[in-house]
Formats: structure tokens, C-alpha cells, sequence
């Protein structure tokens, strides 16, 4: 073998590990020895979820929304619906009964909508509880359907996404009655409108 075809051997292994690099990075290796993704493709999921359900990235739009427009902490809300979000997940690992889950999911779109709509100011111990109750069934639904070997992962996932979905509310909350004040309430009032529309088969 030649100096210049060694060279062009190795440049050509360096290309190829280059190459390699990413899909190692976003992998990890198994007991087996073989390299799997199942730790992606859970995170993957669990983000993907609360976005795959308009009923559930609804919910927590209007909640980050409702507590910038009413409360003096905006974040208080937020942090509450997605700490019990995660009980109400690991509730739902556990096979949890979900038999009325959905009519309350519907029910939460319908309640928040209202009161984005009406700019209603609840004490703050009954805005916490309220978030608390609708967070909890939400994570029920989540957590019965990502339930499995990587549900804790898939929770991970889904709690960032439901971080991020709320802050866009937050922001909104905060920008929206500035610039545009009539929008929240129409919004609010198209959120109920939709959770009436979900809690229509449940009546």
C-alpha cells in the first residue's frame, strides 16, 4: 500500500466515525451490547404526546394564559398543574381507573376557557386546587398511555413539553391584553366553546 492510498484510508475512516458520531450520541448501548435508542425514541414520545392531543396542549395553553392574566405570580399555577401532572402520570403507570379521565379532561378546556374568557381572579388556594384537580386527570390519560419500560423517560418528556406549553401561555398572557386585549377573551371563549364541543358525547 502506498503512502497516499494509507492516507486516503484513514481520511475515509474519519469520515465515516464523523458520520457515526451523531447517531452514538443519541443512542445508548444496551446489556447485550448492542447499541439501541430506546432512550430517545421514549423522551421522543413522552414530548410528543401532550402535543398530539389538541385537548391536552389546550388545557395547558389556557393554564399558563388564565395565571398570567389574573394572578400576581404567574408561574405559581403553572408549577402546580405540572407537579400534579406528574402524579396524576405515575397514578396512570399504576393502571389507575380512567373511566371518567376524559369528560374531566373536556370538562378542564370548557372551565378554563371560561374564566380566560370572564378575566375571573379566583383566590389564589382555589386557582392552586383547581389546577391541581385538572392537572391530575390530565396526567392519568398520559400516563395510562405511555405506560412501559421507559415510562419514566416518557414522563420526562412530556413534563418539559408541558413546561414549554405553558410558558408560550404565560408569555402570551402577558403580551396579549398590552396589544391585542379583546383576543384572550375571544380565545377563552373559542376554548370553551371546544371543550363544550368534547363534552357533548359524555352528557
Amino acid at each position: 500500500m502506498t503512502p497516499w492510498q494509507a492516507a486516503s484510508g484513514r481520511r475515509i475512516a474519519a469520515v465515516l466515525a464523523l458520520t457515526a458520531t451523531p447517531a452514538l450520541c443519541l443512542a445508548h448501548v444496551g446489556v447485550d451490547g448492542h447499541v439501541h435508542t430506546d432512550a430517545i425514541d421514549a423522551l421522543r414520545a413522552g414530548f410528543v404526546h401532550p402535543l398530539s392531543g389538541a385537548d391536552h396542549w389546550a388545557a395547558m395553553l389556557a393554564v399558563g394564559l388564565w395565571s398570567a392574566m389574573t394572578a400576581k405570580r404567574a408561574v405559581v399555577t403553572p408549577v402546580i398543574f405540572a407537579a400534579m401532572m406528574v402524579v396524576g402520570a405515575m397514578l396512570g403507570f399504576m393502571n389507575a381507573p380512567i373511566a371518567v379521565v376524559e369528560p374531566l379532561v373536556a370538562c378542564s378546556v370548557l372551565v378554563l376557557g371560561l374564566l380566560i374568557a370572564m378575566r375571573w381572579h379566583l383566590p389564589s388556594w382555589a386557582a392552586a386546587l383547581l389546577a391541581a384537580g385538572f392537572a391530575l386527570v390530565h396526567g392519568v390519560a398520559h400516563g395510562v398511555e405511555l405506560a412501559g419500560p421507559e415510562q419514566y423517560l416518557s414522563l420526562a418528556g412530556m413534563l418539559a413539553a408541558t413546561l414549554l406549553i405553558m410558558s408560550v401561555g404565560v408569555l402570551l398572557g402577558r403580551w396579549l391584553p398590552r396589544h391585542a386585549p379583546w383576543l384572550p377573551r375571544l380565545g377563552g371563549a373559542a376554548l370553551a366553546l371546544f371543550g363544550a364541543v368534547l363534552l357533548g358525547p359524555f352528557a
